[in-house]
């Protein structure tokens, strides 16, 4: 078995592989790192936006919960107004069947009554 004619020469090649190994790890994970950094920049913009809707969305919320938003949304984007009197019908119970078929009801279908 022939002996390595120098040593010094195999030792300085394994310093060299492993020096370059390194160096190529170090890069790899710099690499990474600031891919990250600019995934995590990004991540935070979108929170940020995020959470500016989220605020405008809670001040539509609440001020469509105000009574007087709600009447000059109707009044003016839904072309509403106050009802008139003959409009108004009071709350009570539902009307029953024998009423439903009142005397005015048939004269008004063109039946007698």
């Amino acid at each position: 078995m022939k002996r390595p004619s120098n040593p010094f020469l195999v030792l300085w090649t394994m310093a060299v592989l492993a020096t370059t190994s390194a160096f190529v790890l170090h890069l790899t994970i710099r690499v990474k790192a600031v891919e990250l950094g600019y995934e995590l920049g990004r991540a935070q913009g979108q929170i940020s936006r995020l959470r500016e809707v989220r605020r405008v969305l809670e001040l539509e919320l609440a001020s469509g919960k105000m009574p007087e938003r709600v009447d000059m949304v109707a009044r003016t984007l839904l072309g509403m107004s106050e009802p008139t009197a003959d409009r108004i019908f009071p709350a009570g119970p539902l009307p029953t069947v024998e009423e439903q078929e009142s005397p005015e009801r048939a004269v008004a279908q063109g039946g007698t009554p």
